[in-house]
């Protein structure tokens, strides 16, 4: 598997449709169009900015029934091709199709959330509308090796078809900066910070297991940021703040001031979070922040042991807290 870039011949010149159901500012979408406009000799995009994921479908789907397709080169649906392609496959395979394969409603649906049996109907449904969708396309973007791997095993999708592109982080708004002292902060405190969407796969649970180990601690505080419910049994520790969220600017200040950031996925039963580079690997990065990462294969690929970039077991609270005391350990050396 090739990374994305050199695919970038295939666009020059060419009229481009790019076609996305998720909005339009997600951090996917926004890259791939930027791509597209430095590659293609022409760019016309069918999206929509409404918050409700239905009534960005519908318009994309009417906006697509209406798209003449004669001076089209090559189709491009980004984020969710299995809401497209498979509906509108007569009149996308007119031209070179290409998808990124972002996510398997598969994987999603059945491996990850478990929202249906493994072997049922429905699980049967999920595969065939991913196979289908695979099958399609001339071209498919995968965000890791090991995802695209795995889709080759799972789906028989050839792997000279599938091609990396990683994700990036927005350098406008992430990039490093110098912030003030939090209030109410010691400067001697160290400050360890998570965000996320608190999705199965991120191992939030394990994080939470793991800052008991700090019930006693003043020396390192810890930020928590992301809509964590109750029902997770958040440690209430003089030491832990929880913010439900932020705008991305006040979430880089955030992530400035902290001291070492915990990247994931940490979920140690949930194959998709070792083929997965968490977004915020990715942030972190581009701030320049030590991070901890699950040591799981995606990450790998990007990313090498040392003293910015420290791997633990995943599923395994008590490495993580041990990875954190043993960093400050470290700095203190």
């Amino acid at each position: 598997m090739d990374k994305f870039e050199s695919l970038s011949s295939r666009f020059d010149g060419k009229q481009v449709l790019y076609i996305t159901t998720k909005n339009l500012d997600y951090i996917r979408v926004t890259q791939e169009i930027d791509f597209l406009k430095a590659h293609a000799g022409a760019l016309t995009v069918i999206g929509s900015k409404s918050k409700s994921y239905p009534k960005r479908l519908l318009h994309v789907w009417k906006c697509l029934m209406a798209q003449s397709m004669k001076n089209i080169d090559v189709g491009f649906v980004g984020f969710a091709p299995q809401l497209v392609v498979p509906f509108f496959k007569g009149k996308l395979k007119k031209k070179q199709l290409f998808i990124d394969f972002f996510i398997s409603v598969y994987d999603t649906m059945i491996l990850d959330r478990k929202k249906f049996k493994d072997g049922g109907i429905i699980s049967g449904l999920c595969h065939k509308l991913d196979e289908a969708t695979l099958k399609a396309a001339d071209a498919i973007v995968c965000d890791t090796k090991a995802h695209g791997q795995f889709f080759s095993e799972e789906f028989g999708t050839p792997i000279d078809r599938l091609y990396v592109y990683y994700l990036h982080a927005n350098e406008a708004i992430y990039h490093p900066m110098d912030v003030a002292q939090p209030e109410g902060q010691a400067n001697s405190n160290k400050k360890v910070l998570y965000f996320g969407s608190i999705l199965n796969l991120q191992g939030v649970d394990v994080i939470l297991e793991a800052l008991k180990e700090f019930a006693a601690d003043d020396k390192i505080t810890f930020e928590i940021i992301g809509p964590i419910s109750d029902k997770m049994q958040k440690p209430m520790q003089p030491n832990i703040t929880y913010i439900d969220w932020l705008t991305q600017e006040d979430l880089a200040k955030h992530i400035a001031s902290a001291d070492l950031c915990l990247a994931g996925h940490f979920s140690g039963d949930i194959m998709k979070a070792k083929r997965t580079i968490p977004g915020k690997a990715y942030i972190y990065e581009a701030m320049q922040k030590p991070m901890i990462l699950g040591d799981g294969m995606a990450n790998h690929e990007l990313f090498t042991n040392d003293d910015k970039h420290i791997f633990v077991e995943m599923g395994n609270p008590k490495a993580l807290a041990k990875a954190i005391k043993d960093y400050f350990d470290y700095e203190r050396n």
